[in-house]
């Protein structure tokens, strides 16, 4: 079974992020890492090749250079091949462009059996690129599994909504995108730290793919960020002390302004 997996190296959530002159973010002086939501991806692919003997395992990601480690930390993890698109052009490209250079990424690779996804990114949350891309490459999308198995070229996959939970079927091949609750990611291990350094790692450019500069980037964006501002800093809570016993009044008071209660 070939399986490609896409990932997105994302600024960290807990580092000082910070946008560049144009509105977008910076991915460049910021400390980033692969999506978290991409983890549950990457474990989903390689439970599905460990399950399929003969199976190879794709991590394609879009980004700067520094986005190589999403690629290395999925080949940490079992991959076994990675495929980095690194191009300046690139930069400010919304999800519909996104999709168009992973399509075309994977074309080159070759036609796989799943192309598997994250629920969404970490840093966008549009949850549109899986869609997207299952439309470009012409494949069933399955999208928003919480439990995935196959059987042959068949695919079944669980979804979980607000008020039910359906179970969705597809014939292989197949775009396939998946919840955290589909099972913990798995930890790189010593070992697959050691075996991922002479694992291949291709990266490519726009001219390799086919595509133009006029066809990717903020220019031709169908959104565009307005404007930013920082986050206020927080100020200081309000302490209520109960010397004269007033104490629980004032913190319901406090709630029921806040409509808390």
């Amino acid at each position: 079974m070939n399986i490609v997996v896409c990932v997105k190296h994302v600024p960290d959530a807990t580092a000082d992020r910070k946008f560049e002159s144009d509105n977008t973010v910076d991915r460049v002086g910021v400390d980033g890492l692969l999506s978290e939501l991409d983890e549950y991806a990457v474990e989903q692919a390689l439970q599905l090749a460990e399950k399929n003997e003969g199976s190879e395992v794709t991590a394609l990601c879009i980004g700067p250079e520094g986005a190589a480690d999403a690629v290395r930390k999925a080949l940490q993890m079992g991959a076994d091949k990675g495929v980095h698109i690194v191009d300046d052009a690139i930069a400010g490209s919304d999800a519909i462009a996104t999709s168009l250079v992973l399509a075309e990424a994977i074309k080159k690779i070759g036609t796989p059996d799943i192309v598997i996804t994250g629920m969404a990114s970490t840093d966008a949350g549009t949850s549109l690129v899986p869609a997207a891309l299952a439309e470009r490459l012409g494949l069933p999308q399955v999208t928003f599994a919480s439990v995935v198995e196959t059987q042959g070229d068949q695919i079944r996959a669980k979804r979980d909504g607000d008020a039910a939970t359906e179970v969705i079927g597809a014939t292989l091949p197949v775009v396939l995108s998946v919840t955290d609750q589909t099972g913990e990611p798995r930890y790189p291990s010593f070992k697959g730290i050691m075996a991922a350094k002479k694992k291949p790692l291709e990266t490519l450019g726009l001219g390799d793919l086919g595509l133009g500069a006029d066809q990717v980037g903020l220019s031709v964006a169908w959104t565009a960020v307005e404007s930013t501002a920082a986050r206020p800093p927080r100020t200081a809570g309000e302490i209520v002390k109960d010397e004269d016993g007033s104490g629980a009044k004032a913190l319901a008071d406090f709630l029921a302004s806040k409509k808390f209660i």
